[in-house]
């Protein structure tokens, strides 16, 4: 039963399980109450995003992105990827991913954000360190 990453708010896929969250805000507007209706998430865990700081950093360079600025965007992001792979080795981050990948041969869950492009998401992030922890991913 692989892990599925997706974009919190999109249609769930047949079979995708839980929905986790990966996130340092719920989304705006929508009360706690639908948020599982309403496909972003059923549990809500802000410890496997990026923090404040790293968060707007990311968006900083999500923004250069979308602007055509490509050569500092890309530089950017490459800072943003490693500080945040640093954030996901403290030991409590660590043992999430360590217990994720683990659960994702026996269990059915999904981890999200809310962003378009997992390119320039901390979920694809997410999902390589996943990978290198042994995690069963789909693909779709």
């Amino acid at each position: 039963m692989p892990v599925r990453i997706v974009q919190l708010g999109s249609p769930r896929s047949e079979g995708e399980g839980l929905r986790i969250g990966t996130v340092r805000r719920p989304p705006r507007g929508v009360p706690k109450a639908e948020f599982a209706s309403r496909n972003y998430y059923d549990v809500w865990y802000p410890e496997l995003s990026p923090e404040i700081d790293l968060m707007h950093a990311a968006q900083a360079a999500i923004k250069l992105f979308a602007e055509g600025e490509t050569a500092e965007a890309t530089r950017q992001w490459a800072q943003f990827d490693k500080q945040f792979r640093k954030q996901m080795a403290e030991a409590a981050s660590s043992r999430t991913l360590d217990l994720l990948a683990a659960l994702s041969h026996t269990a059915a869950f999904s981890v999200g954000c809310y962003c378009e492009d997992e390119r320039h998401c901390h979920r694809g992030i997410l999902r390589s360190l996943l990978k290198e922890r042994g995690a069963l991913i789909s693909d779709t």
